[in-house]
């Protein structure tokens, strides 16, 4: 028994700190640029810190059901890649240079209500009238954050800002209803590793396209805000994320996902002094409520 609830313990500060950790990136997005980077050099210095590990992983983990897995699955592996990690992250950096880290935080929080929909929509999955209540519940939420920040910043910036987050959900909840029938022939943190190796190349190219390729400009808080990214941002949190729903299983997990919009305003708070209005908590509060419901099973 005291086994057992060791275990629980463990998984729940796991949890904890996964959510957390993640919820750092917007942060240090933000602290970033306000040394002069640009969105596609930091994205790029966050991916090439954290791919090694991805392809020792990749290596060192082998498929769970190679039997199963047919050529087209790496093609749909490829895909996936781009969508859920390369386009998911490219908009959200694009993004978070508009609009504030609490509120990117909290557009990203809705993904859950894109899945159902994007399920009801390709898979034709029913949508209970309970979620259908609870996404509606979720958008009023969002609606009420983001006109009280227009009133307050510039409306065009934040509104644009906005979009290109909510476009990063639409891309990550396309990758989860997507790949949930690859992940089983593939394995959880092999599917991952090869998804964000693909992504790592799409930035690449993506950077030797536009850029000058003068990656030794910035100063040197850039490339150490791009590694901390790499590590406390992606890589540990994935980790401690895959090792506390393990223990604790998804349903659970699912109950710290609140964590992340909360924490990510107090971070912001703490360290680049953003301010949020008690409108703004409100609708925080609503958003959580919502996307809580249609999260339950």
């Amino acid at each position: 028994m005291s086994i057992h609830i060791s275990e629980k313990r463990v998984g729940v500060l796991f949890a904890i700190l996964g959510v957390v950790l993640f919820s750092t990136k917007a942060v240090m997005v933000k602290i970033a640029y306000g040394y002069g980077v640009d969105h596609l050099s930091l994205l790029l210095f966050r991916m090439i810190f954290a791919v090694p590990v991805y392809v020792i992983i990749a290596f060192w983990k082998k498929p769970l059901n190679p039997k199963q897995i047919q050529r087209k699955d790496f093609l749909w592996l490829v895909f996936f890649g781009v969508v859920g990690y390369y386009l998911a992250s490219l908009f959200d950096f694009m993004g978070l240079q508009h609009i504030k880290a609490g509120l990117e935080r909290i557009i990203l929080f809705v993904y859950p209500t894109i899945v159902v929909l994007l399920s009801w929509v390709v898979f034709k999955k029913k949508i209970t009238k309970t979620q259908a209540v609870a996404i509606a519940i979720t958008y009023i939420g969002v609606i009420v954050i983001f006109s009280n920040e227009m009133g307050v910043n510039s409306g065009q910036k934040v509104l644009w800002g906005g979009f290109l987050v909510f476009l990063s959900a639409i891309t990550y909840a396309a990758y989860l209803v997507g790949s949930g029938w690859l992940i089983p022939k593939f394995g959880v943190m092999q599917f991952t590793s090869y998804a964000m190796i693909v992504s790592t190349f799409c930035v690449v190219v993506h950077y030797l396209l536009v850029s000058d390729l003068d990656i030794f400009r910035f100063s040197w808080e850039v490339y150490l805000l791009g590694c901390a990214m790499a590590f406390f941002a992606t890589l540990l949190p994935s980790f401690l994320v895959s090792a506390a729903i393990e223990r604790l299983g998804a349903s659970t997990f699912s109950i710290f996902g609140s964590l992340g919009p909360v924490s990510t305003i107090i971070l912001a708070y703490l360290f680049i002094g953003e301010q949020i209005t008690l409108i703004q908590l409100f609708g925080m509060l609503v958003v959580i409520g919502g996307v809580a419901f249609v999260s339950k099973k």
